[in-house]
């Protein structure tokens, strides 16, 4: 056979077993980084899988009542022209932005509990006026509404807080709050009314009118009335969110509560009480721990409040319930600070609480000044057998602090009506003057610097807004 053939006999068998012979495939697989099943050794794309996004269920009621339940990732907004109905705890995911429309009427299921819980990264956008509250209200018919008719608002942040890992929030969510952002940005609250929330599901496992939970300083909450919550009105559990006007209205528990590190600034706060109603736990004005041991953790709760008025059940009545305590019980190391306010109308006025506490005054950190204690029976305590002086650390002159022992020489409205408040003080009253913003954290620009203490001068910021009979407002 010649070199010629030869040659051309092997060509002739490379192609044909090259004919045979499979072409080689490419792996294929997701290609995807964001999809759930994503190969990063495939080479052809196909088959991606992604997560549904969730959504509420909407269920329409009938005449204008759109029920909402589950959660949501994707954005969503609570019409003014309809009115929503919350059934069992409802929920704004991470990325996710609720808006509620000016003017809009939101209800709580009682049955199932109905909440509203904004997870860390969601936000709620719940930008009222004052000519159109937003209004967040029991589902109960007008006379029959009652404490705890549903659960309430909480909003959950990525702001610091000083529990050892981040904590599920109190009474039953299904959310986690905490993180290293205090600018953190949760939304926005204005001319809302919360009305008729609060339950207590088990000792310390409660939702408040409203929670804010490791809420961050990028969130805007002002212009806020609380009203007849069946727990605390307010409760902060970390967090820097900075708040203006808001008001605690007949509440069941506390008024302000401060835990976990809390360390913002609230100014213009009005708490008001119905001298029948208080807690079995004992009913307080602010109540205040940096945590519930008294630790030594950071953050501190140390929340700068100023321009408080806390009128308690003195103030509207001569007989009042046995479980009323303290316009303010601060313990287990806290180091809150009041400033420009006046606590009137309580069984005590101050109740320095445990050795934490008062070493946090002695050191300057825990700080009441230019404010007044009004008729309060017992007017500075601290616990039982201690033997703290209170009085003097209270009445150190560069405080500026002050103690009147009939309520009459206030000369605001006594006794207060419940229904149809008259808050500003009346010509030649002492909380007129005797504010101070020139000093310590006060004058942080947050604050707006007023000649009179407590949370009211010549204005009545509560005017078009609030509601002081919820109970028969038809809705």
């Amino acid at each position: 056979m010649n070199f010629i053939f030869k040659n051309a006999l092997a060509l002739a068998v490379i192609g044909t077993v090259a004919a045979v012979l499979p072409a080689c495939k490419k792996k294929e697989g997701c290609t995807d980084p964001t999809a759930l099943n994503y190969d990063p050794d495939a080479d052809k794309d196909c088959c991606c899988e992604y997560a549904s996004s969730k959504e509420f269920t909407i269920t329409d009621l009938g005449s204008g009542v759109m029920q909402v339940e589950g959660e949501t990732d994707v954005n969503y907004t609570f019409s003014a022209a309809n009115k929503w109905l919350l059934k069992g705890f409802v929920y704004v995911n991470s990325g996710a932005t609720l808006t509620v429309e000016p003017g809009t009427i939101v209800k709580g299921d009682k049955a199932s509990k109905g909440s509203l819980i904004v997870r860390r990264g969601g936000k709620l956008m719940a930008a009222g006026t004052q000519n159109q509250p937003i209004v967040f209200t029991s589902n109960q018919p007008a006379g029959s509404r009652d404490y705890g008719d549903w659960g309430g608002i909480i909003l959950c942040g990525r702001a610091t807080q000083n529990q050892p890992s981040d904590p599920t929030v109190e009474g039953g969510p299904d959310a986690t709050y905490g993180g290293t952002q205090d600018n953190d940005n949760s939304g926005v609250m204005q001319y809302v009314r919360i009305e008729f929330p609060g339950i207590a599901f088990q000792p310390n496992q409660e939702i408040n009118g409203l929670t804010l939970a490791a809420v961050g300083s990028g969130t805007t909450i002002d212009h806020v009335q609380v009203s007849y919550s069946g727990d605390d009105s307010y409760e902060w559990f970390g967090g820097a969110v900075n708040c203006k006007y808001m008001i605690a209205f007949r509440g069941w528990d506390d008024e302000f509560d401060t835990d976990f590190g809390y360390h913002g600034k609230v100014q213009f706060g009005l708490g008001l009480r119905d001298p029948d109603i208080a807690d079995v736990s004992g009913s307080n004005g602010f109540e205040s721990d940096n945590d519930a041991a008294g630790d030594p953790y950071s953050p501190y709760t140390m929340p700068v409040f100023s321009n408080m008025s806390l009128y308690g059940p003195y103030t509207v009545s001569a007989s009042i319930n046995g479980q009323f305590k303290r316009g303010g019980h601060l313990r287990r190391n806290t180091k809150l600070n009041c400033y420009n306010s006046v606590i009137a109308g309580w069984p005590t006025g101050l109740l320095i609480d445990g050795s934490g506490a008062q070493a946090n005054a002695d050191a300057d950190e825990l700080r009441v000044r230019n404010t007044t204690l009004a008729g309060c029976p017992s007017t500075l305590e601290v616990e039982s057998g201690g033997s703290w002086d209170v009085s003097t650390w209270f009445n150190t002159a560069s405080y500026n602090n002050s103690i009147i022992s009939d309520l009459t020489d206030l000369m605001i409205a006594y006794p207060m009506s419940l229904s149809a408040p008259d808050l500003l003080p009346t010509a030649g009253s002492p909380l007129l003057s005797g504010s101070d913003f020139t000093s310590g954290p006060v004058t942080d620009s947050f604050f707006n610097s007023t000649s009179y203490v407590g949370a009211f001068g010549s204005t009545d910021w509560t005017a078009g807004w609030t509601n002081w009979d919820p109970q028969n407002t038809p809705y």
